[in-house]
């Protein structure tokens, strides 16, 4: 009988591709890890492993019982929900993995709701970025977190991960406001955070491309290379016809946008990273691009009790200047 701790370190070896990932990820030694996946090799019969000097590749056979992993992983996550389902009460840890616009804007209200409904269920909740995340679900670090795509940066699809939708924001072009050579929508029109988005929408102004060139020559604020966001800027700006001349690179959209009014650069952010006090000095300018957020967590558990409230405390704290899956975009 295969056991299925070992599945699952196999599982973990395609996805990251070394054994000392593997080892660092699950918080094992390598030679425990390698110790472990001979032992699997033993139970199957055959050869899952190549190893070719310092790097290991999985034979057919190997990858062929990874696709068979993620069904008995799978199956498993839904055992676990059926028997928490069982259980009277929601009680005991859950562990959140969410990106710094969401923890600030919409985690918090939906942990308030969350701990009314079910005041024995502990969230905790660990700032992740997206590129992380699938990493953190299957290796058990997190039960549920929150995950991000844009339209030049989609999603790829992560085996043994389920996600769905939560909400969709409009993305801006920051630049100073003294600077700005075409039509921008002052910054209160999207900073209020009682006042939908919508109803102080531009009017039409240049198109997208348009937009970014007329700001080719300026430095850009990015954020830090291998995140999603940097990728947007990049991909969007060369869809534009030219590449970013970047000269900062952060993370926080706050300190972006005060980069921004400091006539450091320009920058383009998302709906939520421009809520806030306006600041005269920013001047933003709508964009035909969208971010999309999704509720991920591993493929059989969406019927699990404790996701199941949290997706639900999720989607009531949603802003309503946001537009959700079953909304107009």
């Amino acid at each position: 009988m295969l056991d299925v701790r070992r599945l699952r370190l196999l599982r973990e070896l395609a996805r990251r591709g070394t054994i000392a990932a593997v080892a660092e990820a699950l918080a094992f030694s390598p030679s425990a890890v390698s110790q472990q996946l001979a032992v699997l090799e033993r139970e199957a019969g055959l050869p899952l492993l190549e190893r070719t000097g310092r790097r290991v590749r999985l034979t057919p056979a190997g990858q062929n019982l990874v696709r068979h992993a993620d069904a008995v992983l799978e199956r498993l996550e839904q055992a676990d929900a059926d028997l928490a389902e069982a259980r009277s009460g929601l009680a005991g840890a859950l562990r959140v993995g969410a990106f710094p616009t969401a923890i600030r804007a919409i985690v918090p209200a939906a942990l308030v709701d969350l701990a009314r409904r079910h005041p024995g269920l502990e969230p905790m909740v660990s700032e992740t970025d997206p590129a992380e995340v699938a990493h953190a679900l299957r290796a058990g670090d997190l039960d549920v977190a929150l995950v991000h795509e844009y339209d030049f940066v989609p999603a790829p699809q992560e085996p043994g991960l389920a996600t769905q939708p939560l909400y969709r924001e409009s993305m801006y072009l920051a630049a100073p406001a003294q600077a700005v050579p075409v039509q921008a929508v002052p910054a209160r029109a999207v900073t209020a955070p009682a006042a939908p988005v919508e109803a102080a929408a531009p009017a039409p102004g240049p198109e997208q491309g348009a937009v970014l060139r007329a700001h080719a020559g300026a430095p850009w604020i990015t954020a830090t290379p291998g995140t999603l966001c940097h990728a947007m800027t990049l991909r969007a700006c060369q869809a534009a016809g030219f590449t970013p001349r970047i000269r900062h690179r952060v993370d926080e959209f706050p300190t972006v946008l005060a980069l921004v009014a400091a006539g450091q650069g320009v920058a383009v952010v998302p709906q939520l990273g421009v809520m806030g006090p306006a600041d005269p000095a920013v001047s933003l300018t709508r964009l035909l691009m969208e971010r999309r957020t999704k509720i991920a967590f591993r493929s059989g558990a969406a019927a699990h009790p404790a996701v199941a409230a949290f997706g639900s405390a999720l989607r009531a704290a949603v802003p309503p200047e946001l537009a959700t899956p079953a909304s107009p975009a």
